[in-house]
């Protein structure tokens, strides 16, 4: 059972890889590069929308919402980009190239935390 928890942990990583090509990729549809782009950057962001350390919903993220957004937005590839982008995402993880960061999705969540946190204070103030 560890065995296929590690190949599809591998699997996700290499689709999102995967998804960092097509966003980029000339032939990927205007909904699948919308897609690509808000999964990819949650995916390469140092931060999570749902901090870890937050019982069950820190790590329901990780295990339900970014593998839901990988399918949906491989689903919406056409068949001969997928396959192209797979290629590259496989080259470039077998160069062992360290894995991109989104430093501006990681901006974006810190702005929607302290967003949230400023509505919640604001709302138990009145």
């Amino acid at each position: 059972m560890l065995a296929r928890l590690k190949e599809w942990a591998r699997r996700l990583k290499r689709d999102v890889v995967t998804l960092w090509f097509a966003y980029r990729h000339a032939r990927t549809p205007l909904i699948a590069k919308l897609c690509a782009v808000l999964v990819v950057a949650y995916a390469f962001s140092p931060i999570d929308l749902i901090p870890d350390f937050v019982p069950v919903l820190g790590l329901l993220d990780d295990v339900i919402l970014l593998p839901v957004g990988i399918w949906v937005t491989l689903k919406l590839l056409p068949a001969p980009v997928l396959a192209e982008c797979r290629q590259q995402a496989q080259a470039w993880l077998d160069a062992h190239q360290q894995k991109p960061r989104n430093y501006f999705a990681a901006a974006v969540f810190v702005i929607l935390w302290i967003l949230a946190a400023w509505l919640l204070w604001r709302w138990l103030a009145l």
